[in-house]
């Protein structure tokens, strides 16, 4: 299998390497983006001669050690040393696109960087942002692509695209929060949505993946997991997390500051045993459910002993992350309804919509789980996804044809 950076760097795209060294050129990419020998895309783009004017960085940073909602500063750069690194992720809504008078100074916009496969995943927005932005300041936008580790298997989609009033930075644009879809795949359906010209000669050209198994996960990549955020240690981290994300907009951990985020979640008022048993009950597909006991040493519940559930995916084809959770999460309200609550503190740059609305999106699982409802009914309210969505993802190779580079 070859991300676009591995067929960058090969013999082909010779048109493409000679625009890169001849353009004034920004690039929007982090630590996780390396090719098959491990090397980062800043990296291999040296080795071919191609000098960036500026660097742009997502959530957690160019090296990816910020924590999650965590404000990244900027980095000036030097006469003749390392070009500026320009934070996407700061302290204002603001500063998530790149600003007028920086896209002047380049030409074109590369961007490569290392997604999991769900729509809380903020980096899939920064690229959009910053290829619109660039769109509109007259600068092409190339992607090199990367495969979607937990598949592009359409039959995986999961969770119904959020209510227009819903939309936010875990989300601008409404899309399944399991989506079977690459970073490239989802811009070029957006772009070619809003009647943008697709193509070298247009606002967005993709190097794709060549050699991608869609129905499988990044187990058949033949190369390691690349952490691309702190807390996405794993692959399974990465398969469990469409369902596991939800927990931030409540007060259980998630299992940040444990070694197993988003496997693991508890709380001190909850009784694990209990709570694995019932969600056991529900049925959970494609995994299993054991107790257990763990104390965060960051975050929620920090050095407090809480009592939980870990999961562990083992059949990732028949796992749904989204139904699992659910379910979890309306058993453990269930469970504890004195203590258990949803996050009102400002979420991604949002304040006047609960954390939880804004990953479910819409109000309806939340108030269906504070009235009662059964883990069966708000699973029904959050997971169907509507049939154009399964074509958009069956159709979303042929619509990356109208955007490859040469």
């Amino acid at each position: 299998m070859l991300c676009g950076i591995d067929q960058l760097s090969g013999n082909q795209l010779a048109s493409l390497r000679r625009r890169l060294r001849d353009g004034r050129v920004g690039v929007l990419t982090h630590a996780a983006a390396v090719d098959r020998r491990g090397r980062t895309t800043l990296s291999v783009l040296e080795e071919l001669g191609v000098a960036p004017k500026l660097i742009f960085a997502p959530e957690h940073g160019l090296s990816a050690v910020a924590q999650a909602e965590e404000p990244v500063r900027s980095e000036e750069g030097s006469e003749g040393g390392p070009p500026p690194v320009i934070s996407l992720y700061g302290q204002t809504r603001e500063e998530l696109s790149p600003r007028a008078e920086l896209l002047e100074q380049i030409d074109v916009l590369v961007i490569d960087l290392a997604d999991v496969g769900s729509r809380y995943y903020t980096y899939v927005w920064s690229a959009l942002l910053a290829l619109r932005a660039a769109d509109a300041a007259n600068v092409h936008t190339v992607v090199l692509d990367r495969p979607n580790p937990i598949s592009g298997d359409p039959a995986t989609l999961e969770g119904a695209p959020q209510a227009a009033e819903f939309l936010s930075f875990v989300g601008l644009e409404p899309l399944p929060i399991r989506h079977a879809l690459t970073i490239a795949e989802i811009l070029a359906l957006f772009l070619a949505r809003d009647g943008r010209p697709l193509g070298p000669d247009g606002a967005l050209s993709v190097v794709p993946v060549r050699g991608w198994e869609r129905l499988r996960t990044a187990e058949a990549w033949g190369r390691p997991f690349v952490m691309p955020s702190p807390n996405m240690p794993t692959l399974e981290t990465a398969l469990v997390y469409p369902g596991a994300c939800l927990v931030e907009g409540t007060n259980l951990s998630e299992g940040r500051g444990t070694t197993s985020p988003f496997q693991i979640v508890g709380a001190p008022f909850l009784d694990g045993r209990e709570l694995a048993r019932q969600l056991e009950q529900t049925g959970v597909p494609g995994a299993w459910v054991r107790p257990l006991s763990f104390r965060p040493t960051f975050e929620k519940h920090a050095g407090q002993v809480c009592q939980g559930v870990m999961v562990h995916v083992t059949s990732p084809a028949l796992f749904r992350p989204v139904a699992t959770y659910l379910s979890l999460i309306t058993l453990a309200r269930k469970l504890a309804p004195a203590d258990f609550a949803f996050r009102e503190t400002p979420y991604e740059f949002e304040a006047s919509r609960p954390a939880f609305d804004l990953l479910t999106g819409s109000d309806r699982a939340r108030h269906a789980i504070t009235d009662g409802a059964s883990p069966e009914d708000v699973v029904a309210m959050v997971t169907p996804v509507d049939p154009f969505w399964h074509e958009a993802v069956v159709e979303a190779e042929a619509r990356l044809e109208q955007c490859y580079a040469h």
